[in-house]
């Protein structure tokens, strides 16, 4: 029996946690999990109820939200013998796409009823943890004009990309590393620790989060008619190839650039000074994890295709919601005509 707490966030991400209570009491297996279920009320909340849980003992908290709720549990777990499991209910959901959780809840449920877990690699920037991606650059500027602007979801991202990409102006950096230094004029550098940011971009297809190394990624600047190229090959896990894409592999890198300025850590964006650094933690974090994930090689369509079936099954829930709330209006309703003593009309 493992003693698994499952913490709710109740207004993140894309909305569905109402259903996710629900779903734990169909499909948590109690023969394996003594399990408990709470929700946050406040931001960094999870934190606090994933640190109380660690010393509690329990050998499993599942963050049920958006990446923000995941982010501050698994912050909690690390350098613990606790794990991580993830019910992904948010937009991008990019710690659960790389490790292959299912977007459906039913599904990551049943994985935490298996508790497979494995011991996972994360990382610092300037001494914050991160678990997918970190960065400075355009993504860092994209992310803190994302905060600001006071509405969620890809649409609203979208919209700051194309609205800033073509006039955002690269910036010289220095890397160094232990293998040396070098210097770059980049459009933006990226530290993976997983392969994506979220919503299937690519930014390191090759990234693993069991090596003990970071891929650095040093996007180099390029022009308007260049960029569709670089879109479609962010998501079809092509962009390693691209001319203006260098890689390489380490464990701790130091960046310097001209000015301080935005830095994001798993898309959360911060202000950071001219020197910033970035190692990598290996084996220090325990997660649950797919047992049948390994070797499977998705291509773009079945990724998209996934995602269209992921938003129809929530659009035939929410249907089914509304129709038990009319039900529930309708009995009422006859229950008025009726009279307080359940007469018919005209009885």
């Amino acid at each position: 029996m493992k003693k698994v707490l499952f913490i709710v966030n109740p207004i993140s991400g894309s909305g569905k946690k109402l259903t996710v209570y629900r779903q734990i009491r169909r499909y948590a297996d109690r023969t394996r999990l003594d399990y408990s279920v709470c929700h946050t009320k406040y931001a960094g909340h999870a934190s606090e109820l994933a640190q109380q849980a660690v010393r509690e003992g329990y050998g499993i908290v599942v963050a049920v939200g958006g990446d923000g709720t995941i982010n501050e549990v698994a912050r909690a777990v690390v350098h613990t013998p606790t794990a991580l499991g993830i019910i992904p209910c948010g937009s991008g959901n990019g710690l659960a796409r790389h490790l292959q959780i299912p977007l459906d809840a039913p599904k990551a449920i049943r994985i935490i009823n298996e508790a497979v877990i494995h011991c996972l690699d994360y990382g610092k920037i300037d001494g914050r943890p991160f678990f997918c991606t970190c960065g400075v650059g355009f993504d860092a500027f994209i992310s803190l004009k994302f905060a600001d602007s006071g509405r969620r979801g890809p649409r609203t991202y979208v919209e700051n990309v194309l609205r800033e990409g073509l006039t955002y102006k690269p910036e010289t950096y220095i890397i160094e590393n232990p293998e040396g230094t070098e210097r770059y004029e980049a459009f933006l550098i990226a530290c993976a620790n997983a392969s994506q940011y979220g919503n299937n971009a690519y930014i390191a297809p090759q990234a693993s989060m069991k090596d003990g190394l970071m891929d650095v990624i040093v996007m180099e600047p390029f022009n308007a008619l260049e960029a569709p190229q670089i879109a479609v090959q962010l998501f079809n896990k092509t962009l390693p190839s691209n001319s203006h894409i260098k890689t390489f592999q380490t464990r701790r890198i130091r960046i310097l650039r001209p000015a301080e300025g935005p830095v994001h850590c798993d898309g959360d964006p911060f202000v950071a000074g001219r020197e910033i650094d970035v190692e990598l933690i290996p084996a220090s974090f325990n997660v649950v994890v797919n047992p049948n994930a390994h070797g499977r090689n998705k291509n773009f369509l079945q990724l998209m295709n996934e995602d269209i079936l992921h938003w129809w099954q929530g659009q035939q829930e929410e249907l089914r919601r509304q129709q038990t709330v009319v039900k529930r209006l309708n009995r009422n309703l006859l229950g008025k005509l009726r009279g307080d003593k359940g007469e018919r009309p005209g009885e």
